[in-house]
């Protein structure tokens, strides 16, 4: 088989309807939409679950859960991912920003003891796991919680 033998699977790509287009079409006079009708207007149609005016399913089910307007988004970094930086660096949110490990910076930053971490580093973030603090510290680096 060569490449220009190769064709799509019988009826694995269908020609869209090219309605309006007269009689010759085979969509002609009412353009595939019948007679009158909210559906046969120009702009016709309902919203998305609308129901003919019964009560939508939407506003039938119970409301559920709680959205806390304080919540506070943070950019998470694992311990494994800041072995990056040279030893002694200084890692703040905008060097990790720099450097492509977090995309957004949310409320902060916060750093997680996944993984081992061997460089001595000087880390200022808004906030630490217990686990990321010490082994920083074990390292002899600084955490600063901001």
């Amino acid at each position: 088989m060569r490449l220009h033998e190769l064709t799509y699977t019988e009826g694995a790509r269908k020609s869209r309807k090219r309605i309006g287009r007269g009689h010759g079409s085979g969509h002609g006079k009412t353009a595939g939409k019948g007679h009158k009708g909210q559906n046969a207007r120009a702009g016709g149609g309902v919203r998305p679950g609308f129901e003919g005016g019964q009560l939508p399913l939407f506003k039938r089910l119970p409301k559920r859960g709680f959205t806390n307007i304080n919540h506070k988004e943070y950019a998470i970094v694992n311990l494994e991912t800041l072995n990056r930086f040279e030893d002694g660096a200084e890692v703040t949110a905008e060097a990790l920003l720099e450097a492509g490990i977090i995309k957004k910076l949310h409320s902060g930053v916060k750093i997680l003891g996944n993984g081992k971490l061997e460089r001595k580093l000087i880390v200022k973030v808004a906030k630490a796991s217990k686990e990321a603090v010490t082994q920083i510290e074990a390292l002899g680096g600084q955490i600063e919680v901001i």
